[in-house]
């Protein structure tokens, strides 16, 4: 699904703007008046955890590239890599692991070597007050608990898995998701007593859900990649966006979203 960009955050500082306008010149951007660039349209499939500073990172590319529009399509990783399969436009992909990177780089759809750019961690989120009382991973397995987590293919699925399996714990989902959104939904509304997502998604999320964090969360730290994608329609213009979220000011948002560096 197609989004398009939220309000930008009033709290950004000028010397942000002023650090990304230089960094983004000196890829190969302009700051020139709107009236003498020709409209341009980059499309940035993007993990659904990035969905936040993606959206930020997004406007503020804009700003300094006039009559350029970021279109954002946010997904689970596994479905974005199988509609880049499946030959959607995309310019530029962002991945919440490397596993479904390289699904797409295996088949040559990849624009040189998918970099590093950020690293997430799974952790517990619960309604408001913890009603069922969870503690920790080792709960998620005890019978009876009502507990949402991605499919084993997503990303996020794939690090509970190897938590599951690093710690003995076998836990029985009654909803497997394609993304963290959908664990994330499925919390807040409190149709589960506990879900698996980043701890990007809690913090997001402040208010509908709180966190469980859990020490065995370190086996299964998620490196999220981006690279330019081999049909891109906008190469140059891809390239910039991926400098930028590179950039001091592009990791300045994904620090302030809660995610770490790779």
């Amino acid at each position: 699904m197609l989004h398009r960009n939220r309000p930008f955050r009033a709290a950004r500082t000028g010397a942000l703007w002023l650090a990304a306008a230089m960094l983004l010149a000196a890829c190969g951007g302009t700051t020139s008046s709107s009236d003498s660039e020709p409209a341009r349209e980059l499309m940035v499939f993007a993990a659904a955890s990035l969905s936040g500073p993606f959206t930020d990172l997004a406007e503020e590319f804009e700003a300094v590239h006039p009559g350029t529009t970021v279109r954002l399509n946010f997904a689970g990783s596994a479905d974005l890599a199988t509609q880049i399969h499946s030959g959607a436009p995309a310019d530029v992909f962002a991945s919440a692991d490397k596993a479904n990177m390289d699904k797409v780089a295996a088949d040559g759809l990849t624009a040189g070597d998918p970099q590093p750019f950020a690293v997430n961690t799974l952790t517990i989120a619960v309604p408001p007050g913890n009603p069922a009382g969870i503690t920790g991973f080792g709960d998620l397995g005890e019978p009876g608990r009502q507990v949402v987590m991605c499919a084993e293919q997503v990303p996020c699925g794939a690090a509970a898995a190897r938590i599951e399996a690093v710690t003995g714990t076998e836990i029985s989902p009654v909803s497997e998701e394609s993304s963290v959104s959908g664990v994330l939904g499925k919390v807040s509304s409190g149709e589960a007593d506990a879900g698996l997502v980043y701890v990007t998604d809690v913090l997001a999320a402040a208010g509908s859900v709180q966190e469980v964090a859990f020490p065995e969360a370190a086996h299964a730290v998620n490196t999220y990649p981006i690279v330019r994608i081999v049909h891109a329609r906008q190469p140059v213009l891809a390239d910039d966006f991926i400098s930028f979220v590179h950039s001091g000011a592009g990791q300045d948002v994904l620090r302030e979203a809660g995610f770490g560096a790779p």
